[in-house]
């Protein structure tokens, strides 16, 4: 079930590893690194962006990826990378 973004949270654009190069990044951006691109008060700002990456348009936030709150929200998209990395 999809929800609205939490305001204030980024731990999409910070847990999750991108593995293909993209504007700003071009390495790509490791698990648990800061994207370049999110904002201060915690925002993308690629949202818009024809250069944002592909991962991050396909992620919904969703409760059981995104927890109750911003901390929770880190553990979870951390814990799901850990399992799924290569």
């Amino acid at each position: 079930m999809a929800m609205a973004c939490r305001s204030g949270c980024g731990a999409c654009c910070i847990a999750p590893a991108i593995v293909t190069p993209y504007h700003g990044m071009p390495e790509g951006k490791p698990a648990g690194v800061r994207c370049v691109h999110l904002s201060e008060d915690l925002r993308c700002g690629l949202f818009q962006d024809p250069r944002r990456p592909a991962a991050c348009g396909a992620f919904q936030a969703a409760p059981e990826f995104c927890g109750e709150d911003r901390a929770e929200a880190l553990r979870i998209l951390a814990r799901l990378e850990a399992e799924t990395a290569p």
